[in-house]
């Protein structure tokens, strides 16, 4: 396939309705043809975030469908992409002269793409992940995970990371939602924000990597939780004290990995969690739904068709659970019922048999 021409790229500067400015630029990559990833690219392009967004998948026919006749034939296949988005299915190309690039990639397969395709990426153009997730073979959080493969590039390249309440059909449909944009340096975060935010994508900046890396993770197993509870036929009652049990774990990990507490009781970690486990949409919901209904996780997997990241975290919550020596009684529970060991109807019944005391929520 030929790929799109590139103009040079340039940046020019737009002052959006708000009172802060926002960078329009010639050029932004998303890697990742997926819902999300499609999604992203949908409302950078839409709201002319860059005058070009090139968006890469695996496919060449995909990329080709993109370009040519403005959809994603594999989600989303009613809507019509912006004309400002063209397919690659080449990723040197597809990041060639951007300004920024988002990676979109499920966190299971991150760190491998990042590592294959490191020689394209240039210094000081931003990386934006999307994952939310535990890296299962290196046992750690994505950022972790990505300094790593990194080496000593990791200098020059700016990491980023994109999270919070964020559904990809609703991104498509224009609703209006606020997101967080983690770095570990605020001139990092802030030349993302700039690029990224606009009126229908709000991102607030977190310094918090750690913090906003854990609320992303650890609300899918959560979400899978309180799926089980909806499948087995309980109403918003107990799911509403799933949600605050589950956000109470997230930050006890959260501050034992080095985290702030506060951090989970924003759009990262309390917003996000909200949203996934009170959904359908939810891909993790849906999973504990069919999970309790008597299917196993194999068969949900092909059900759904896409990739729910709280299977495998939720193993990986409990390893840290143990090291740090944490209960977390509602996660170890979640991550008994997916590997078969507990029955789904006695994983609440486990948690409630626990002496109930004081509620800590805001402390350890």
């Amino acid at each position: 396939m030929s790929e799109p021409s590139l103009k040079k790229q340039k940046t020019t500067t737009t002052t959006t309705t708000s009172s802060s400015s926002t960078s329009t630029v010639e050029k932004i990559a998303v890697l990742g043809a997926g819902s999300y990833g499609t999604a992203i690219a949908f409302v950078l392009a839409k709201y002319k975030r860059a005058e070009q967004v090139v968006l890469y998948c695996r496919n060449e026919k995909q990329a080709e469908s993109i370009t040519n006749e403005h959809k994603n034939p594999k989600r989303f296949t009613g809507c019509i992409l912006p004309d400002n988005i063209v397919g690659s299915s080449n990723v040197e190309e597809a990041v060639k002269n951007a300004s920024l690039i988002v990676l979109a990639i499920p966190t299971q397969h991150l760190p491998s793409f990042v590592k294959k395709n490191l020689s394209y990426f240039k210094d000081n153009v931003p990386l934006v992940s999307t994952a939310k997730g535990i890296h299962v073979k290196s046992h750690k959080l994505i950022s972790n995970a990505l300094e790593e493969v990194l080496g000593d590039r990791v200098k020059n390249i700016p990491l980023a990371y994109l999270s919070g309440p964020s559904f990809a059909k609703e991104m498509v449909n224009g609703h209006p939602m606020a997101l967080i944009i983690a770095s570990h340096t605020m001139e990092i975060a802030r030349k993302c924000q700039e690029i990224m935010s606009c009126l229908h994508f709000r991102l607030y900046i977190s310094l918090d990597v750690t913090g906003v890396e854990c609320g992303g993770a650890l609300k899918n197993p959560a979400a899978i939780g309180s799926g089980i509870a909806q499948g087995l036929g309980y109403g918003q009652s107990t799911v509403a004290g799933i949600v605050t049990r589950s956000c109470k774990e997230m930050r006890e990990l959260a501050v034992a990995l080095g985290g702030k507490p506060e951090t989970l009781v924003g759009l990262s970690g309390f917003g996000d969690l909200m949203l996934t486990c009170f959904s359908s949409q939810s891909r993790n919901n849906r999973l504990g739904g069919m999970i309790a209904k008597g299917m196993t996780v194999e068969e949900a997997f092909v059900e759904i068709g896409e990739v729910v990241e709280g299977v495998p975290t939720a193993n990986e919550i409990v390893r840290l659970a143990d090291i740090h020596k944490l209960r977390m009684p509602l996660f170890r529970a979640v991550a008994a019922i997916l590997a078969g060991k507990i029955k789904p109807e006695d994983g609440l019944m486990m948690i409630n048999q626990r002496q109930p005391g004081l509620e800590r929520f805001l402390s350890s």
